[in-house]
């Protein structure tokens, strides 16, 4: 009895040491969505860069970020992990820290319901909102392993962030068809965009703007367009149905599925478009094939 009397308050003591003093974060907040961690990875990167004063800090990978968000009168460290619970649903948990009150949170969150509570689960509400309206604005269908055919391209090559690449193609989409149809160069298919460089963790890629062609001996010459034999070959497949900005959700689904299948993969997707997006329409009609290909 003397022993359980004397560790008691030893294990009071530590655990009060730990959670005032050790304890990494002043609060945590989860929550599960309906989708895959690429999508929340890049959700949470646009919610923030449409906040007053925030950023994105840090990035292992697309499964654990860091945030700093600056309100008056304090700054809050928001460390995001995302982890897939199955094929279509993850798990959120958000650790807060309130870099400035961090102690005095600890101390009085355990004894009412503070502004800092208040104010945490306000934002994470107004993200876990806005990402459940743009889940529903798109769709993904994962067909599995299929062939990438060959064909020959006329392209031009764009550098450029990966949530402007719908923008790149747009842009070059006029100039590209008009050469070819100018010049009577027989198409063979439909535009796509060939993904040559991806940083994961910049969100940043190179990629080629590609419309398939008949190969001939009189091709026009123009200084940014360019040509070559693309190369087939297998790949994983998903159907993609939504604005071509946000595509790149499909990437995300397909790295899942090699994942969860022990399927090696590049991470250089393909995508072929079925619809011109200036001509606008329903998004959740629009149609894009995306490939990953297989190593």
């Amino acid at each position: 009895m003397k022993k359980i009397k004397y560790l008691v308050p030893i294990i009071l003591i530590g655990y009060l040491t730990w959670y005032l003093f050790i304890k990494p974060y002043d609060y945590l907040v989860s929550f599960k969505a309906k989708t895959f961690p690429g999508t929340i990875n890049q959700s949470i990167k646009i919610w923030s860069s449409a906040l007053d004063d925030s950023s994105i800090i840090e990035q292992d990978d697309i499964h654990i970020l860091k945030q700093k968000v600056s309100f008056k009168d304090s700054t809050y460290i928001y460390k995001w992990e995302i982890n897939a619970l199955n094929d279509s649903t993850s798990k959120v948990k958000v650790y807060i820290t309130d870099v400035n009150h961090s102690l005095m949170n600890k101390i009085t969150i355990p004894f009412g319901y503070t502004d800092f509570e208040k104010r945490t689960k306000k934002s994470i509400l107004d993200f876990h909102k806005k990402l459940n309206e743009h889940i529903k604005k798109f769709k993904i269908t994962i067909e599995g392993q299929s062939e990438l055919k060959s064909t020959y391209c006329a392209f031009v090559p764009i550098k450029g962030r990966q949530i402007g690449k719908a923008s790149g193609m747009m842009q070059n989409y006029s100039l590209l068809s008009t050469i070819l149809f100018e010049n009577n160069v027989e198409l063979n298919g439909h535009p796509f965009v060939e993904i040559t460089y991806w940083d994961m963790t910049k969100d940043s890629i190179h990629y080629n703007f590609c419309y398939p062609i008949i190969k001939s001996d009189s091709l026009p010459n123009h200084k940014l367009i360019k040509y070559k034999q693309f190369e087939g070959k297998n790949a994983l497949k998903a159907i993609y149905n939504g604005n071509y900005i946000t595509s790149d959700r499909a990437w995300y689904a397909l790295i899942n599925y090699a994942k969860k299948n022990n399927i090696e993969i590049e991470k250089k997707p393909v995508e072929i478009f079925y619809n011109n997006p200036n001509f606008g329409g329903n998004e959740l009609d629009w149609k894009a094939e995306i490939y990953l290909p297989i190593k």
